[in-house]
């Protein structure tokens, strides 16, 4: 089973904004980002990946805090995610988001709902 931590909410601290999530049963010690995000359809989330020398550990960022998220990337600024003490920038997240909301706009592919939740929010 694939590794997550689920984002459950959101705030602002200084210039950043930090997608706050539990905190996981498995540790977050020596994760970085990959720069990379998919898509959860069944889930309406995105999934930005950080790894580890061993394997790949989701970030599920669902759509109930999209339109912070959205305010955060026009503003340019700095998503972190959060897990109790622990705390990692999730880099590229702009770019990457770009890319994705450009391939998902109008495209059925990625299931009816969530191409509805996209355009809704990020268009």
């Amino acid at each position: 089973m694939q590794k997550k931590i689920y984002v459950k909410s959101v705030h602002k601290q200084d210039q950043a904004l930090i997608l706050c999530a539990d905190q996981p049963e498995f540790s977050l010690q020596q994760l970085r980002a990959r720069n990379h995000v998919l898509v959860d359809s069944d889930e309406l989330s995105f999934l930005y990946i950080l790894e580890n020398d061993d394997e790949f550990v989701y970030v599920s960022i669902p759509h109930i805090v999209w339109s912070k998220v959205k305010e955060a990337v026009e503003a340019d600024t700095k998503i972190l995610v959060q897990a109790d003490e622990w705390q990692l920038e999730l880099e590229n997240l702009k770019e990457e988001l770009d890319y994705l909301i450009h391939n998902i706009e109008g495209n059925s592919n990625y299931g009816e709902e969530l191409v509805r939740k996209v355009e809704e929010i990020f268009l």
